[in-house]
């Protein structure tokens, strides 16, 4: 119930201002974390996650998803997802394009992604790699322990019961990348020279 409701109040707020969607995105996922559903629930959550984060940034000239086909949301290494990711964004658009969903293996199949989730795979993980990924002006994300602090954009957390995530605001910046106000303002914890804002 408690679910449905949510994305029933989501529907009806799309199209509102940026700050309510982004809100109710949030509100699902936390419903998620809350309603004792087996352990994919937390991919369910991170999914979604992932489908906000890319209506709450802004990417270079060269790398903007205006100059795409469709939005790309990609997973680099082995997939946590299955079929999760694939069903949170079926029928979505950002910026009037398609969300895909695709699974790659290597730096030079995640050319054209937007948001890249860079899985706990060992040494994908490794600060040069996530410096490369950087350069190629897309958004990173993963789970794995101290991703933002290799230079990673964006890393989910656990607080308490919920999953939350905290900012690397300096690697977005440096690959050209604006995070939204609205979107720092929700995260756990904003790092770097410029960070304000983060909520606990």
């Amino acid at each position: 119930m408690m679910l449905s409701a949510a994305r029933n109040k989501m529907t009806k707020w799309r199209h509102s201002d940026g700050k309510s969607l982004l809100l109710a995105g949030f509100l699902l996922c936390m419903l998620f974390v809350a309603s004792a559903q087996p352990p994919a629930t937390e991919y369910q959550v991170k999914a979604a996650y992932l489908l906000d984060f890319g209506k709450f940034v802004t990417w270079p000239a060269e790398t903007s998803p205006k100059n795409s086909e469709a939005f790309s949301i990609c997973v680099l290494g082995d997939d946590p997802f299955g079929t999760i990711l694939d069903n949170t964004i079926r029928g979505e658009k950002i910026n009037g394009k398609p969300v895909t969903a695709r699974r790659v293996h290597s730096l030079q199949q995640a050319t054209g992604c937007h948001v890249l989730f860079v899985s706990d795979s060992g040494e994908r993980l490794s600060r040069n790699t996530i410096s490369a990924l950087n350069k190629s002006g897309m958004l990173t994300v993963s789970d794995a322990h101290g991703f933002w602090e290799n230079g990673g954009m964006i890393q989910f957390v656990f607080s308490g019961n919920r999953i939350r995530f905290e900012v690397n605001l300096d690697a977005a910046q440096e690959a050209g990348l604006t995070l939204s106000s609205e979107l720092l303002k929700v995260a756990r914890a904003v790092h770097g020279k410029n960070a304000t804002g983060g909520a606990q």
